[in-house]
This record gives structure tokens, sequence and C-alpha cells, in this order.
């Protein structure tokens, strides 16, 4: 699944569109690296988003193309705020 989808579907990010516009402007990293909303997301994966001075690191432990609102922290675990 895209990296852009993947944070939309699991809430992290509220809309497809400003996942999309947080890759383009590195503001995502994945496993260290920046990342492309086409990055391939797969479980395990460490992401990183940076929200101005704050930075939250969740990693990747599910993978689905929809999800319930109360279903969609399942996909991920927290672990830096």
């Amino acid at each position: 699944m895209r990296l852009d989808k993947y944070l939309k579907v699991a809430r992290i990010i509220k809309r497809r569109t400003v996942a999309n516009n947080a890759c383009d402007s590195e503001h995502v990293k994945v496993n260290g690296r920046e990342a492309k909303a086409s990055y391939d997301v797969k479980i395990g994966d460490i992401i990183e988003i940076t929200f101005g001075e704050k930075t939250l690191r969740v990693k990747v432990t599910d993978i689905k193309e929809h999800t319930l609102k109360n279903e969609a922290s399942s996909l991920f675990e927290v672990l830096e705020q």
C-alpha cells in the first residue's frame, strides 16, 4: 500500500492529499530515509512524521485497505511522540 494511503487509512493524517503534501515536502521518513508518497509500506517499517516542532514515530503492525475508526489504531504502534 502507498505511504500516503496508509497514513490516511491508519488515521495518522486525516486526508490523503495532506499526507501526499507532507511526503512531498520531506516531513515523512521511513526507516530513517526521506520517503515519497508512492513508497510501498511494509509491516515492520518505522515511520517518522514531523509536525512543526513535534515528531511522531510509529511502527507499522498491520496493513488493511479499509478500517473502522475504532480499529485504526491497531494498524500501528506509537514508539515516540
